[in-house]
C-alpha cells in the first residue's frame, strides 16, 4: 500500500510541474507578443525622432556656417577700417611730468637681447576650461625648467594653485591635483607674475588697507620664493597717486609683465590720468631702471602685455565685446605706431581680466570671465610693413 501511495504522489507531482511549465510558457509568449507590439509602436516614433534630430543638426550646421561667415565679414570690414594708431607719441616722448622715482624717464631703451619681433596676428585660440571666478590669473614660468601651471584666483587672495603640468589642470577634478602655496600678504588685482622661480605681486603696505584717498596712493612690490615659500625682497613702487591703469579692470593698480628683455610694470598715476605708464624693473632688486609716459589711453583698456620691449594694450567696451590691440608703444623706438598691427582677438566670453605672454612659447595665457584661454601669436620682424 505504501508503494502505491508514493507512486500516485509522484505522478501528481509531475503533473503539477508540467502545469507550471505550461503557465511559464504562456506568460513568456504573452510578454514576447507585448514586446513585439511595443516595438512596432515605437519604431515609427523613433524614425520621426531621428528625422527631427537630423533636421535640427542641419539647422545647427546652417546657423554655424552663417555665424562663421558673419565673423569673416566682420573681420574683413575691420581690416578695411582699421582703428587709428596712437598719434601722441612725439608729444609724450618730448614732454611729460619730469623725472620721479629711481629710473630714467622717457629715454630710449637699449635692448639687451637681439629680439626684434612684433605681433602680426592672433593666429588661434584654445579654451582650456573654467576654473575660479570672473577675475584671476594663470600662467607658466617663462624661465622655469618644468611645465608647472600657476593659477591665482581672485583679486584679493593669498593662496595660489600649482599644477604639475597642463594636463593635470584640464582634468575635471583639477583642484585635487594641485598643491597650494600661501603667500604672507594678499595680492591686489590681477597683476601678478611668475618669473624665474619667484612670484612677484603687489600688496598694500602696512597701515594702508585701501579704501580711498591717500590710502590708495602707494603699493608695495613683493618678491616671493615659490620653492622656499619666503619673501626674499620688497620695494615700495616709486610712483605717487597710483590709479588703475586699465579703465575696464578697476582692481589692478600695477600689472607686471615679462618678455625676452626681462621684467616690466604697467601702471598709471593721477598726474596723467588719461594714459598708461611703463617701467622696466630689475628682477633681482625690484629697482625701477627706466620709466616711460606712453600715448596709450586708459579709457576702455582691459589688459596689456610686453613683447620684445613693446607694450601692447588691449581694448574692449564696457558691455564686453571683441577685444583688440589698439595701441602699442616700443620703448626702444624701433616700432612706430604706423607699422604696428592692430589685430582683434577671436570672439569669446566676456573681457580679459589678465593676459600673460610666454616668450618661449610665443603665446598668451588669458583669463576671461573664469575661462582659461591660450592664444597663439604669429610674429614678424619689427621692420616689416604691416
Amino acid at each position: 500500500v505504501t508503494q502505491w501511495q508514493c507512486s500516485q504522489r509522484t505522478r501528481a507531482g509531475g503533473h503539477g510541474v508540467r502545469e507550471r511549465l505550461a503557465q511559464c510558457q504562456d506568460q513568456s509568449s504573452r510578454h514576447a507578443a507585448e514586446l513585439r507590439d511595443f516595438k512596432n509602436k515605437m519604431l515609427p516614433l523613433l524614425e520621426v525622432a531621428e528625422k527631427e534630430r537630423e533636421a535640427l543638426r542641419t539647422e545647427a550646421d546652417t546657423i554655424s556656417g552663417r555665424v562663421d561667415r558673419l565673423e569673416r565679414e566682420v573681420d574683413y570690414l575691420e581690416t578695411q577700417n582699421p582703428a587709428l594708431p596712437c598719434v601722441e607719441l612725439d608729444e609724450k616722448m618730448t614732454g611729460g611730468p619730469g623725472t620721479r622715482g629711481k629710473g630714467r624717464r622717457n629715454e630710449k631703451y637699449d635692448m639687451v637681447t637681439d629680439c626684434g619681433y612684433t605681433i602680426s596676428q592672433v593666429r588661434s585660440m584654445k579654451i582650456l576650461k573654467r576654473f575660479g571666478g570672473p577675475a584671476g590669473l594663470w600662467t607658466k614660468d617663462p624661465l622655469g625648467q618644468t611645465e608647472k601651471i600657476y593659477v591665482l584666483d581672485g583679486t584679493q587672495n593669498d593662496t595660489a594653485f600649482v599644477f604639475p603640468r597642463l594636463r593635470d589642470f584640464t582634468l575635471a577634478m583639477a583642484a585635487r591635483k594641485a598643491s597650494r602655496v600661501r603667500v604672507p600678504f594678499p595680492w591686489v588685482g590681477t597683476g601678478q607674475l611668475v618669473y624665474g622661480g619667484f612670484l612677484y605681486f603687489a600688496r598694500r603696505p602696512p597701515g594702508r588697507p585701501g579704501g580711498g584717498g591717500e590710502l590708495e596712493n602707494t603699493l608695495q612690490l613683493i618678491k616671493f620664493h615659490l620653492a622656499n615659500r619666503t619673501v626674499v625682497d620688497s620695494s615700495v613702487f616709486p610712483a605717487e597717486g597710483l590709479i588703475p591703469p586699465y579703465g575696464l579692470t578697476a582692481d589692478t593698480y600695477i600689472d607686471l609683465a615679462a618678455d625676452e628683455e626681462g621684467l616690466w610694470a604697467v601702471y598709471a598715476t593721477q598726474e596723467d590720468d588719461r594714459h598708461l605708464c611703463l617701467a622696466k624693473l630689475d628682477p633681482q632688486t625690484l629697482d625701477t631702471e627706466q620709466q616711460w609716459d606712453t600715448p596709450c589711453p586708459r579709457e576702455n583698456a582691459e589688459a596689456a602685455f610686453v613683447i620684445c620691449g613693446t607694450l601692447y594694450v588691449v581694448y574692449n567696451t564696457r558691455p564686453a565685446s571683441r577685444a583688440r590691440i589698439q595701441c602699442s608703444f616700443d620703448a626702444s623706438g624701433t616700432l612706430t605706431p604706423e607699422r604696428a598691427a592692430l589685430p582683434y582677438f577671436p570672439h569669446r566670453y566676456g573681457a580679459h581680466a589678465s593676459l600673460r605672454y610666454n616668450p618661449r612659447e610665443r603665446q598668451l595665457y588669458a583669463w576671461d570671465d573664469g575661462y582659461q584661454i591660450v592664444y597663439k601669436l604669429e610674429m614678424r620682424k619689427k621692420e616689416e610693413e604691416v
